[in-house]
């Protein structure tokens, strides 16, 4: 008796849920199987979205830890990095040629121009520049063999530009500026010195092109290691 009235109950919700399938059917035009196709397009669409953001989210991951290397590598420390740690031994490396010469020390003033601080041409080179101890500091040459313009690099001094000239200074003699004649008896004096000729002159300087030099980025590391010099 209890099975009988299971199999009605049961054949009643099955007629229940046909009746409301066709009318909805007979409605919008949609069948079952329309139904299923449409259920099987949209999983394969989030299974698609699935995939490429998973595969976007490892891209933009990479490209993260690629930014974050290249910037650790930007700000390494000049300890870390593997080559000269000093002007001197960047110099030795570039192979320039070089010519032994007498050095000298000379300064601004009467004791080695004859002017005094009051005179209108007083630290103004034969070049017409300022003198200079800098990165690149002008010297005096014989103007027959370095031309105005010729750079050195003097070890144990540093760069010199050929700026100037003197009735004394010839053949391989050059004089290095000097600020105070204190500095010329401390630092340097009178030495025979094996120099690189880095650049031969043209017989021309400008002011705008010695602060160019001394503005050199790639140089600015070592710039203290040579005003100190």
């Amino acid at each position: 008796m209890k099975s009988k009235k299971f199999l009605r109950r049961s054949a009643m919700v099955l007629l229940f849920f046909g009746a409301i399938y066709a009318t909805f059917s007979s409605i919008s035009n949609v069948t079952f199987k329309d139904v299923h196709v449409w259920a099987e397009q949209k999983s394969e669409e989030l299974s698609s979205f699935d995939a490429n953001s998973v595969k976007q989210r490892d891209i933009a991951l990479k490209e993260k830890t690629l930014n974050y290397e290249a910037k650790q590598k930007r700000y390494i420390s000049s300890e870390h990095v593997d080559g000269p740690k000093t002007i001197q031994e960047r110099m030795e490396n570039a192979k320039y040629p070089t010519t032994t010469v007498l050095a000298t020390g000379y300064t601004a003033g009467i004791e080695s121009t004859g002017k005094t601080p009051d005179h209108p041409m007083y630290g103004i080179t034969y070049s017409g520049v300022q003198v200079k101890r800098d990165l690149y500091s002008t010297i005096a040459a014989d103007l027959d063999v370095y031309p105005i313009g010729t750079i050195m690099w003097i070890p144990g001094y540093g760069f010199g530009v050929v700026a100037d000239k003197g009735s004394a200074i010839n053949g391989n003699n050059i004089d290095l500026y000097y600020k105070t004649v204190e500095d010329v008896y401390e630092y340097w004096g009178k030495k025979e010195v094996e120099v690189h000729i880095v650049e031969m002159g043209d017989g021309s300087i400008t002011e705008e092109e010695l602060v160019e030099l001394n503005n050199n980025e790639a140089l600015q590391v070592f710039r203290e290691q040579i005003i100190k010099s």
